[in-house]
């Protein structure tokens, strides 16, 4: 997984509540569809036509936001059924960070899973920042110091919990972390081992 400590550039506002994971990726899109390939079919209800044109109105199709790596989203984003291809739609597209002010819980660890930051911010904060990062100003998202950095103004300060901030500032999955304590996970099986060997299989 590629580590996450800050990111810089522009950040599409699309503020917009309960957009579903089925607005981000449609599930026929999931079969037979290699991820890799899963950017092109984002936000497919909102970024094409009928006719499979591009739409002109959606925010991820102008120039200043094409390839942007933040989004500015509304309420409950990535609500709906679960599926980890919505995150890898987005993060096909060339995004790393979503901002917004509440998210669905499946999607939220559906991100951490895979690089992505979901930032959360009050619904005032965020539609500052959405008007001015409107112009393609750049926005910088800093993991570390756990803050957003608008194109004018102070910082906004969010929260990621200790254990998922650690995990992406060092590109570590949920297996990666426990690999990390593999001597403690040693030392602890030894010990037990010794106090109970009655319940420890013998190594063939």
């Amino acid at each position: 997984m590629t580590p996450f400590t800050t990111v810089t550039g522009p950040a599409a506002p699309l503020i917009r509540p309960n957009i579903d994971t089925d607005v981000i990726i449609p599930i026929r899109r999931l079969t037979g569809t290699a991820r890799e390939t899963l950017g092109r079919w984002a936000f497919e209800p909102l970024r094409y036509c009928p006719d499979g044109s591009e739409n002109p109105d959606f925010v991820l199709n102008q120039a200043p936001f094409r390839g942007a790596p933040i989004l500015i989203a509304g309420a409950n984003f990535g609500c709906g059924s679960s599926r980890e291809g919505a995150v890898w739609a987005l993060m096909g597209m060339g995004l790393r960070c979503v901002i917004a002010e509440g998210f669905g819980d499946i999607f939220t660890g559906n991100c951490f899973q895979n690089g992505m930051l979901p930032v959360v911010l009050p619904a005032a904060q965020l539609e500052a920042l959405a008007r001015q990062a409107g112009s393609g100003a750049p926005v910088t998202v800093d993991l570390a110091a756990q803050h957003v950095v608008p194109p004018v103004g102070e910082p906004m300060p969010f929260r990621t919990a200790p254990l998922r901030r650690e995990a992406l500032l060092e590109g570590l999955d949920e297996l990666g972390q426990t690999r990390k304590r593999e001597p403690e996970i040693a030392a602890w099986q030894a010990r037990d081992r010794a106090a109970r060997p009655w319940i420890w299989r013998d190594e063939a």
